[in-house]
């Protein structure tokens, strides 16, 4: 018997992500959520029919839902903090100059990081792969040649084996020819 699906929700930056699923651990696994956002209290379990729809006409497929138009996300952003003022500004400025410490400067660039390791690890690799190539080709030419030899070990065997099949024929005719004579 399958089990009941249940709605669960999240908030992913503007929007809401919905997801039938049959368990807590099976939505989180829909959104591809490592952490227990349940525990974290950002997820929750939906029981409006109306948000429940959507979700469980697709099982398991995260439903992504606008929380709002662009001008009700615009209105509920926290206002903005009032800028300092320019007197403000330059009262640090006539402090760095009467002399109590110098300005703050910018710090220097990080330099580029090294490729040396990675074009060390390169080469290597390349270098080895250069010389398994090259002993497969030596294996290959002495497989050869063992083959050529293998070849050449059969040929004379076989010749061998007919003219001493040869002589066996004419032994043995020789032997029944005096065996005639013999009883005769």
């Amino acid at each position: 018997m399958p089990r009941r699906l249940k709605v669960f929700r999240t908030a992913t930056g503007f929007h809401d992500a919905y997801v039938a699923a049959p368990s807590q651990k099976a939505a989180l696994e829909a959104w591809g959520s490592d952490a227990d956002l349940f525990a974290r209290g950002v997820a929750e379990r939906v029981e409006d029919p109306e948000l429940m729809k959507a979700p469980l006409a697709r099982p398991g497929e995260v439903i992504r839902l606008s929380r709002g138009t662009a001008a009700e996300q615009i209105a509920a952003l926290p206002p903005d903090k009032p800028k300092p003022a320019k007197a403000e500004v330059s009262k640090p400025r006539a402090k760095a100059k009467a002399g109590s410490s110098p300005p703050a400067r910018d710090p220097k660039p990080k330099p580029r990081p090294s490729r040396a390791d990675l074009d060390r690890a390169e080469q290597a690799l390349e270098e080895r792969a250069r010389r398994q190539a090259d002993e497969r080709a030596e294996l290959d030419r002495r497989l050869d040649m063992l083959q050529r030899e293998r070849r050449e070990l059969a040929r004379r065997h076989e010749r061998d084996v007919e003219a001493l099949e040869r002589a066996l024929r004419a032994a043995r005719t020789s032997y029944e020819e005096a065996m005639e004579a013999w009883r005769a």
